[in-house]
């Protein structure tokens, strides 16, 4: 009970409280990096199946390195990343009980997906924000090819191609206030403050929305008692 007391206690004073802020951008394109750069600090919780899909990869002894897997080690590996993704899904089920500041980490190849998830925070009482993570093709295979966790190149090209194909749905989807784009060829600390300052001021925006002021009083009372 008096964890469960500390918990609500989080969620009700948590610096992030109802802001979710979406990852988008190819893989090679550097969102961890950029990501680290401009949300740290802010009390945000990391949603991010790949970071554990490494860790227990590492865990297992098979290594990152999935391409030079053979047949039986790779589909150990897809098994892992299945059981990654279910340990996130509940990882996040807890965030939104708190109703925790969270980024969300994803590709954004798949507009819809984005929307969908969004419009459903929204119902809950959260505002949504999209820091989009561009990039040159030629830089995402670079950087692809010398990542720790390398994504087979064929992926690369039509991830790159299906997110590029998605900023103009972003940008009329979210609005000039709610998205930033970064461009992250070689993105200088000058640019990089910029997002930093965008997502700073999203955060704290003051709580608007009906649902979110309601759902707080009622959890205010509940520590009251």
């Amino acid at each position: 009970m008096i964890r469960f007391k500390q918990f609500l206690n989080e969620g009700v004073h948590d610096p992030g409280i109802f802001k979710a802020i979406f990852l988008s951008g190819g893989p090679g394109s550097g969102k961890s990096f950029v990501s680290k750069k401009t949300t740290s600090g802010m009390g945000l919780k990391v949603v991010n199946s790949d970071e554990i899909f490494t860790y227990l990869l590492k865990k297992s002894n098979l290594g990152t390195d999935i391409l030079n897997m053979t047949p039986k080690e790779y589909e150990k590996a897809m098994e892992i990343r299945a059981g990654a993704k279910s340990l996130l899904s509940k990882k996040q089920e807890l965030f939104l009980k708190g109703r925790l500041g969270m980024v969300i980490d994803g590709t954004g190849k798949n507009f819809n997906k984005i929307k969908d998830q969004s419009e459903e925070l929204k119902k809950m009482g959260y505002d949504t924000f999209l820091i989009f993570v561009n990039t040159s093709l030629e830089v995402a295979l670079e950087r692809n090819k010398n990542r720790e966790r390398k994504v087979p190149v064929e992926i690369v090209m039509q991830g790159w191609k299906s997110v590029q194909g998605n900023i103009g749905k972003f940008q009329q989807y979210f609005g000039q206030n709610n998205m930033i784009i970064v461009d992250n060829n070689d993105a200088k600390e000058d640019v990089l403050t910029v997002v930093f300052k965008k997502v700073s001021k999203f955060v704290k925006r003051p709580i608007h929305n009906n649902l979110a002021k309601q759902w707080i009083d009622a959890e205010l009372s509940k520590l009251k008692k």
